[in-house]
């Protein structure tokens, strides 16, 4: 099994320290963000295998990042805050939040609640995506098409992750937008073409014809395998 990767959204740079080493000791791999924005590119860059946030960020209320986590990319998020407070604690919860943490906080307890929210979190997505001949190794970032080793960029990538994720159900052009650009581009629906296209060259036998990369008209796309009869 690869090592699960685990996103700590931390602005204070000794928490962030004690939180990586801690998760490096029991064999996680950890990226980091001090801020929300760093939080959102890691995000949109490849999904985590969970998330711990801090609420006391310097450029955003922590919620929002939750809401972001939740709403786009379904990680499973554990709150690491110093706010203890019951109101703050049912925001983040009605935001997406999986748990609560207060600190000071207990290692044992917090690595067993980051264990169970993974046991739980579904393992399909998270591994390997196949839609047909098309296979997307989610780890190594990798793509084969018909057996073939497909070089893609990591925004091309991250497009037909969601649409592999979405497995032939349509994916609408606003969430391809928000999920991979964020949501202030979710109007810029011919910069989505212009990827959409790009990722045909790359994938299709006939970019023209395409049989995998389906657009449903006003609405958004979806990826198919390449003998599935269009409707």
């Amino acid at each position: 099994m690869t090592e699960r990767l685990i996103l700590v959204v931390e602005d204070e740079a000794v928490m962030r320290r004690v939180l990586t080493l801690m998760l490096h000791g029991r064999g996680y791999l950890v990226a980091q963000a001090e801020t929300g924005q760093q939080a959102l590119d890691r995000l949109r860059a490849g999904r985590p295998d969970a998330m711990i946030v801090d609420l006391g960020l310097p450029d955003m209320d922590g919620i929002d990042i939750v809401t972001a986590a939740h709403r786009d990319h379904r990680v499973p998020i554990i709150v690491l805050s110093a706010r203890a407070e019951e109101q703050q604690q049912i925001r983040a919860l009605d935001a997406g939040a999986d748990d609560y943490v207060t600190k000071p906080f207990r290692e044992g307890e917090l690595m067993a609640r980051l264990r169970a929210r993974l046991r739980r979190a579904p393992q399909a997505a998270r591994d390997e995506l196949r839609v047909g001949d098309l296979e997307l190794d989610v780890y190594a970032r990798a793509v084969t098409c018909a057996d073939q080793s497909v070089s893609l960029t990591p925004l091309e990538f991250k497009l037909l992750q969601v649409l592999a994720e979405a497995r032939g159900r349509v994916v609408t052009r606003e969430r391809l937008l928000s999920t991979v650009w964020g949501p202030e581009r979710v109007n810029e629906v011919q910069y989505l073409r212009v990827y959409m296209k790009q990722l045909r060259r790359k994938i299709e036998d006939e970019p023209a014809q395409p049989k995998r990369l389906l657009t449903v008209p006003g609405v958004g796309y979806r990826l198919v395998p390449a003998d599935q009869r269009r409707e």
